[in-house]
């Protein structure tokens, strides 16, 4: 048993957030309807964007995440850019949705849950500032709605270290490459995908109420 689960780190940390190969995963796919002209926008980051992006896409009311970049200064940043940590940059996800079918509130108490926000500078096997904890606001309402979530985290007594996550006003992002864009429903097979974001994200459906999709 020892030499299995030792045999299954090494693989892990071989694999990164863009690697690939092995068994079949659906992963929710988020809505074609055009965008409604009440429609919302909401910023995170927490580690790689891929496994972000299924969590939001997994959401009522949610009607796409797109995968990119935030929280930096250059101008235009690329994946390769981004992941020497010189940028500044977090992997992030624009998530586009109705706060009549789902209030800002539970897009951050499911960004929360579908992460450990006591990691610094990473996020489970993937190190770095580009993999940094952010939740982006837009005004202050928003800010305190974060702020409110993690005074509730760090009270629960849940986590032995205090909530790492940055609170930063939004001010520009960056779509990331169409290959990053719902990299986990067109690469199922992706060694990363299925030891790491798999995982994460079945913990998140079995541990956060939703509201999901069907």
């Amino acid at each position: 048993m020892k030499k299995i689960f030792f045999l299954t780190a090494i693989i892990v940390s071989l694999a990164s957030c863009a690697q690939t190969k092995g068994e079949s995963f659906k992963a929710p796919a988020p809505e074609k309807t055009p965008p409604s002209k009440n429609e919302a926008v909401a910023t995170f980051a927490e580690g790689c964007f891929w496994h972000t992006e299924i969590v939001f896409q997994s959401l009522k009311g949610v009607r796409d995440a797109v995968s990119g970049y935030a929280g930096g200064t250059t101008t235009d940043p690329d994946y390769d850019k981004v992941s020497t940590g010189n940028t500044g940059h977090a992997e992030s996800v624009q998530v586009y949705y109705d706060p009549s079918k789902v209030s800002f509130e539970t897009l951050v108490a499911a960004f929360f849950a579908s992460q450990d926000p006591t990691q610094v500078n990473g996020q489970g096997p993937d190190e770095g500032t580009q993999y940094r904890s952010i939740a982006f606001y837009r005004t202050p309402q928003g800010k305190a709605i974060i702020e409110r979530e993690i005074a509730r985290i760090n009270s629960s007594g849940k986590y032995k270290n205090k909530v790492a996550t940055q609170i930063v006003p939004f001010t520009k992002f960056y779509p990331a490459e169409d290959y990053h864009q719902e990299y986990i429903a067109h690469h199922p097979e992706n060694i990363y995908v299925q030891r790491v974001n798999i995982p994460d994200y079945l913990r998140f459906r079995k541990e956060f109420k939703g509201p999901f999709k069907d």
